[in-house]
């Protein structure tokens, strides 16, 4: 990666995640974006600190569904070698984000309950 480019990434939570394989990288025009999974939110400080020390990460965006103990502890994992920024909703947008979790967590507990879950490949990994 050239000195000049900008590097950030964003941090979201999908169970079952490996952030070095569920990842998606977008590089050009002088800025590298990285989009990592993680399996649990409690996973992203050391996810955090292996993208600025091995990907030279200076910003770091959480999803809106890491909590403000979990944002803390990142920023307490990388210093002052990249800012920490988490997404929030509005207040107007609360009954939908909770929609979403609800939907969420319903499908996520499907798919446990599925026998071949576990052996199945990740969407796009077949």
């Amino acid at each position: 990666m050239s000195t000049s480019t900008a590097c950030w990434a964003y941090l979201f939570e999908h169970p079952g995640a490996d952030p070095a394989r569920d990842r998606l990288v977008l590089d050009s025009g002088g800025q590298r974006s990285l989009i990592v999974a993680v399996a649990s939110t409690a996973d992203a400080p050391a996810v955090a600190a292996g993208l600025v020390r091995d990907e030279q990460v200076t910003l770091i965006e959480l999803c809106g569904g890491f909590g403000s103990g979990d944002v803390a502890a990142v920023a307490a994992a990388v210093g002052e070698h990249a800012a920490v920024g988490h997404v929030v909703f509005g207040v107007d947008q609360i009954p939908a984000a909770a929609a979403y979790a609800t939907a969420a967590t319903a499908a996520l507990s499907a798919a446990a309950s599925t026998p071949d879950a576990a052996s199945s490949p990740a969407p796009g990994r077949r």
